[in-house]
């Protein structure tokens, strides 16, 4: 049983087309191996790979670069949800990890000789990148980060640790956010590519988290890091502006996220709690219940209209920062009620590791967390209210 949704309006026949292949990949090569990832802390890079092959990798890259040559965000969200509808998120933040916050630094920074060394073998699956941010003592607060990569001669040198890093363990190649010019504060901030097995490059994990058991989080370190000057993306020191005008977007992939997750933990507690009986009678036929799920399937409406629209905006290139916070903030919480709500529903199983809404309130904590937390989400909202 599935809630009655309002019919969506921002796909049109090619979207369902690619939206079959993409179903097809999650149905057959996620979905069977989602408990041994979970187990091993990440998942195989043969999904990345496969991914590739359909051409769910890089989709917005020039073909030149083996990409798919799509400007268009609707696809990127096609393939979160496909994900999610399989109870995926953990393969999302790989997946989608490469599509929403890698790969737009390369399309829009990197030159023809880097597109052809980083772009190209990410977008086939060869490749595996990530993006390095936060710190131990930093993490919404990008300014406030301490990692340096000082110039010496042709070279940058690199020290400094990164925390929490998406597909930190796997990664072939990592875009580092670092202080070139750490006097200059964050006017003095760059993004440079870290290629695995660098000298001075270590990583320690997979981290052991709540939730997303299956996704690859990682520290790295880097000590003495000489990195080359080729493998600076974009201008010197104006890292600060580059992550700005991306980061819309990852957070717009965070709520497409939790927005494709709560569904399909509604339509799941919905089919629980009228399969259910207590006291004579089905669970949803108490009243209290009834409103609960009424509340819950009316917010979820309201939500999935929002972030079709902030899709769109995105498809568009209109997306801005304020209203890509307003639906991180709003739709990562609203997942927050939704899975409680559905937890309770199920009572005593809704405790239970084997049933895929316990999996959902472990995974699902993270969202107002990551990519700047709900209060940073306020603050960006806030200051752009208020500024005179």
């Amino acid at each position: 049983m599935s809630s009655v949704a309002l019919e969506r309006t921002i796909f049109d026949a090619d979207h369902d087309a690619f939206r079959e292949t993409v179903r097809r990949f999650a149905e057959r090569d996620v979905a069977p191996h989602l408990r041994d990832w979970a187990d091993a802390g990440q998942v195989d890079r043969d999904v990345y790979r496969q991914a590739g092959k359909l051409g769910l990798l890089g989709i917005n890259v020039d073909e030149r670069f083996a990409g798919g040559g799509i400007d268009d965000f609707r696809f990127n969200a096609i393939v979160i949800e496909e994900l999610c509808r399989v109870g995926a998120p953990a393969v999302v933040m790989g997946l989608a990890g490469i599509n929403d916050l890698v790969t737009p630094y390369l399309v829009s920074l990197a030159n023809e000789e880097q597109k052809h060394r980083f772009l190209t073998p990410l977008c086939t699956g060869e490749k595996i990148g990530a993006i390095a941010m936060t710190e131990p003592g930093a993490g919404s607060d990008l300014a406030a980060i301490s990692t340096t990569a000082l110039p010496d001669g042709d070279d940058l040198v690199l020290n400094g640790t990164k925390i929490f890093i998406s597909n930190g363990m796997l990664a072939d190649f990592v875009i580092v956010v670092a202080k070139t010019d750490p006097a200059a504060g964050k006017q003095g901030v760059s993004l440079l590519v870290v290629e695995d097995g660098t000298a001075g490059f270590t990583r320690n994990g997979p981290l052991h988290k709540v939730g997303l058991t299956a996704q690859d989080t990682a520290e790295l370190v880097f000590d003495d890091v000489r990195v080359p000057r080729e493998n600076v993306l974009g201008e010197l020191n104006d890292g600060f502006g580059y992550l700005r005008h991306n980061l819309p977007q990852e957070r717009l992939s965070v709520a497409v996220t939790s927005m494709a997750s709560m569904r399909r933990t509604f339509d799941q507690a919905l089919t629980y709690s009228c399969d259910r009986t207590a006291f004579g009678q089905r669970v949803a036929d108490f009243q209290a219940n009834r409103f609960y799920l009424a509340e819950l399937a009316t917010e979820i409406e309201i939500a999935q209209c929002f972030t079709d629209r902030c899709i769109l905006d995105a498809a568009h290139g209109t997306l801005d920062e304020v209203t890509a916070a307003m639906a991180k903030w709003w739709i990562t919480e609203l997942q927050q009620r939704v899975v409680q709500r559905a937890v309770q529903l199920h009572g005593g199983y809704g405790y239970m590791r084997e049933y895929d809404v316990a999996q959902d309130y472990l995974d699902c904590r993270g969202g107002p967390i990551y990519a700047g937390t709900t209060e940073i989400m306020k603050e960006i909202i806030g200051r752009k209210l208020t500024r005179a």
